[in-house]
């Protein structure tokens, strides 16, 4: 088979582009088989035409079939099986302790965020809508199961938890969703998900969802879903292209690499808010304080928080009232904050796969956004792997770039090597002159001045040899005893019992008890 020209491969990626802008500008949300009511929230919302993922995910979800869907985050993969499921749900009632329907997410954030969809896209219906998470009370989730759900949204952690208490049953789930997989496998989810989904009945319907599909998750894919519809509206993998990539190289010590983002954060053009990624949890506190330190607005957001402070630092930044959210890789996943203009990875990441979601939080919905790693030079292997990953050379920011930040680092080696070996010389050099020195005053010395340096123990030690001499030897003094000092003076004779030293009590002499009716004569002792 003769491969095309790239060109013509170009030319025939530019025409299925426009196909694809040309049908999805044709299609409508009412082609897609919804319900009057559910259609009639989504025009309350503001929404006229579906992404690619929700026109080819919806019809299937809505005909029951199960669904691998792989597209890139920032596409509205939610309203994928959001919309639908409400239209399947119009019709039945959910019992105690049994829900309809089961949505698993990664973190509590997008749990959330999943329950805000069903509130606004399910207000022309009276469905119950379960969330359990942790950092929660139980009790509140109980009375919730207690009335029924038609929805439960769970994180894989409380479901099992509430479950093994007996407050929860599986068998009456007629859908069920895995949303973010990807993001599952990486925090060690599959277990727990592989253990939920033998709780299921068979005849359920599952629909994964995912950015990018690893071999296990495509494993577990093949493993519980059923001749399944794959779609895919994107390479996998790939980073939306209305996002502006770039590195910026820095030193490797923190507060060099905190210098740099502060440069870039006040040099930012349009910068509106943004989300700085860490990799380590005790790094998001430290760089907060810092950015506080120097005037920024800045906020929080790790998973060592509670459950209240997370939620309030995160409404505070979609309100607009923080303008940059330092946070780990537990807002790097599906969380919808339509305005972020920037994102900057304060550290790159180590699994090339959460890169494509940490900047993916910029650029949604068609707008343009701006994404901005620092690495330093030991990150040339993770950087190596992003773009491997992405298929895409990521240029550099600014005249620095690996190659010259190791030619300085080497230079700076070359430097301290020097000074250290400079001293080192000095130390040779006079301990040189200070031997010449002994040398020639050792060569001037006559035979008897030599003698007569001589130490006094050598000295002697030599006459008594040459006079073949031998000192009388001394006597050694008696041995003493080691043993226990106070039992030295004391007689060898062994005591018996308490010898001489009897109390007076026990030389007393004992007098029988008195019975009635009787009278006992009292026996001394002799």
């Amino acid at each position: 088979m003769v491969r095309p020209h790239f060109r013509q491969t170009e030319r025939f990626d530019r025409y299925k582009a426009l196909s694809n802008i040309w049908f999805h500008h044709r299609m409508k949300f009412s082609d897609l088989g919804l319900s009057s009511k559910v259609l009639a929230a989504v025009e309350a919302a503001g929404y006229e035409t579906p992404t690619p993922i929700q026109a080819q995910a919806i019809p299937h979800v809505l005909s029951k079939k199960d669904v691998l869907g792989v597209a890139q985050t920032g596409t509205g993969k939610t309203a994928s099986f959001t919309l639908p499921m409400l239209s399947l749900l119009e019709s039945g009632r959910p019992r105690a302790r049994m829900p309809r329907t089961l949505i698993l997410e990664p973190t509590r954030e997008l749990a959330a965020q999943v329950e805000q969809s069903f509130e606004v896209y399910g207000q022309n219906h009276r469905l119950t809508v379960a969330l359990l998470i942790g950092g929660v009370s139980f009790a509140d989730q109980i009375k919730k199961l207690d009335r029924g759900a038609d929805v439960l949204i769970a994180t894989p952690g409380r479901l099992l938890d509430h479950f093994e208490r007996g407050k929860l049953l599986l068998n009456g789930v007629d859908t069920f969703i895995v949303d973010e997989a990807d993001r599952m496998l990486d925090m060690g989810f599959i277990p727990d998900i592989e253990r939920i989904c033998k709780l299921l009945p068979p005849s359920r319907q599952t629909v994964f969802f995912s950015a990018t599909m690893p071999s296990e998750i495509q494993s577990l894919a093949d493993q519980f879903l059923r001749n399944p519809e794959r779609i895919e509206v994107a390479p996998p993998s790939s980073t939306a292209k209305t996002i502006t990539q770039g590195i910026v190289a820095s030193g490797s010590k923190p507060w060099e690499k905190r210098a740099i983002l502060r440069d870039l954060i006040n040099n930012a053009q349009d910068l509106q808010n943004a989300i700085i990624f860490c990799n380590r949890k005790r790094d998001v506190a430290t760089l907060f304080r810092s950015l506080n330190k120097h005037g920024f607005n800045a906020g929080a957001l790790h998973g060592d928080m509670d459950q209240t402070s997370r939620m309030a630092t995160l409404d505070s930044f979609k309100s607009g009232e923080l303008n940059i959210l330092v946070a780990s890789d537990v807002a790097a996943r599906g969380l919808d904050i339509p305005s972020v203009s920037h994102v900057f990875n304060f550290d790159l990441p180590t699994h090339a796969e959460d890169y494509v979601h940490r900047i993916g939080r910029t650029g949604r919905a068609g707008r343009e956004g701006v994404a901005l790693s620092i690495a330093t030079r030991s990150d040339s292997k993770y950087l190596d792997a992003i773009e491997k990953l992405i298929n895409e050379k990521i240029s550099w920011h600014g005249d620095s770039s690996f190659s010259a930040q190791s030619d300085d680092e080497e230079e700076d080696g070359k430097s301290r090597r020097g000074s250290r070996n400079s001293k080192r010389g000095r130390g040779n050099k006079k301990d040189k002159v200070a031997k010449d020195r002994r040398d020639k005053k050792e060569n001037d010395e006559t035979p008897d001045q030599k003698e007569e340096r001589k130490p006094r123990g050598r000295r002697d030690r030599q006459d008594r040899t040459n006079d073949q001499f031998e000192a009388p030897a001394r006597p050694r003094p008696p041995q003493q005893h080691r043993g226990n000092r106070r039992g030295r003076d004391r007689d060898d004779k062994q005591v018996i019992g308490m010898g001489d030293h009897v109390p007076a009590f026990m030389l007393a002499p004992i007098r029988p008890p008195k019975r009635k009716g009787k009278k006992v004569q009292s026996e001394t002792a002799e």
